[in-house]
């Protein structure tokens, strides 16, 4: 069994994601539909491009899936305080002008993104965090967070020094709520008597819970103060507050999604990112443009990553993660009774 490290993305083009290529932004005068795809068009999530998480990690994807298969593409931000019809929009001009597949980045796009594939359908849509669309050329690109959320809770009770650690949540939302779940567990699991601050920073995605690095920085001050030396966050930009808190308090980060050890916008705090739990976005983003434009069988239905299948797992950039021998005994233990199904992890 390995020692539980960087996932492995799915797809075996996929193992180094280039960050070279620029997106291009050009119109089409391709018809939708005509059987060619002019590339890929993204469309992000509050927070959108520079989070250091979830909506780079779509970009990396995006980014490799241009230069293997020598198309263009066309990312598009999101807008504060948007509707769903603005999001509709925004798919639809994607659509139109030839892109395919058109991807929504967060659950926040399943809406939208049900008008639009009903509306075009020789078109391939995929939306990442949700499985609520059921529709031949939509593929919902969903994870089971909880598996890598426990064992950032293992490695959260590993690692802390005062048996009280924390968790931050972007947006008070059942997908949260998963890494939530799946945290305290993994910390129960290795000491049942840990004591765990939780929080919300807001209610609604439009409150800013995904995208204010102040609210995270804030409530990791106060989960600080209150004696948590370890946190862990799954709230997106909000999240490089959290980190920039825990690096000036001289306390750990777990990070989310990205590996954000390595990421660049990151780089002073990076001795205090313990690991990240995360996700094969990159990788899906990849796997259903690569369905479409160069295999010409388009994925759709839920495609779901796990533990199992390389979709999910932790980061082990940081040496001190990946040189604890009695962390790395716990972790992997853990990881085995998940694929065996020993060990069921919780999603609420």
């Amino acid at each position: 069994m390995r020692r539980v490290s960087r996932i492995a993305v799915a797809g075996a083009a996929t193992a180094a994601l280039a960050l070279t290529v620029s997106a291009c932004g050009s119109s089409s005068t391709e018809s939708a539909g005509s059987g060619k795809s002019k590339g890929i068009g993204l469309a992000y999530d509050v927070g959108g491009k520079g989070d250091q998480s979830f909506n780079d990690a779509a970009y990396a994807g995006f980014q490799k899936a241009e230069k293997d298969f020598g198309v263009g593409g066309r990312d598009v931000e999101p807008q504060d305080n948007e509707s769903d019809a603005d999001k509709v929009q925004r798919l639809e001009t994607l659509a139109k002008a030839g892109y395919n597949p058109v991807i929504g980045v967060g659950f926040a796009y399943a809406p939208a993104v049900k008008e639009a594939a009903a509306k075009y359908p020789k078109i391939t849509f995929g939306i990442i965090d949700d499985n609520t669309i059921q529709a031949k050329n939509v593929a919902d690109l969903v994870f089971h967070e909880e598996e890598s959320s426990y064992l950032a809770g293992v490695a959260a009770a590993k690692t802390t020094k005062k048996n009280h650690i924390g968790f931050i949540g972007g947006v008070d939302v059942p997908l949260i709520h998963k890494f939530e779940a799946g945290y305290i567990q993994g910390a129960k699991s290795v000491n049942p008597n840990i004591k765990v601050e939780t929080q919300y920073l807001t209610q609604t995605a439009q409150e800013g819970g995904f995208s204010s690095p102040d609210k995270g920085e804030n409530a990791a001050n106060g989960q600080i103060d209150a004696g948590a030396d370890v946190i862990y966050h799954a709230a997106g930009l909000s999240g490089q507050g959290v980190i920039k808190a825990a690096a000036t308090h001289k306390v750990w980060a777990i990070g989310v999604d990205s590996d954000q050890y390595n990421q660049s916008a990151l780089a002073a705090y990076k001795q205090y990112i313990l690991t990240s739990a995360l996700k094969n976005v990159s990788g899906a983003v990849y796997d259903l443009a690569k369905s479409v434009i160069k295999d010409n069988k388009p994925l759709s239905g839920e495609i779901r990553g796990s533990l199992a299948n390389g979709g999910v797992g932790l980061a082990d950039s940081n040496p001190v993660f990946k040189d604890n021998a009695d962390l790395q005994a716990a972790l992997k233990k853990a990881e085995q009774g998940i694929k065996d199904g020993s060990i069921k992890v919780k999603t609420s």
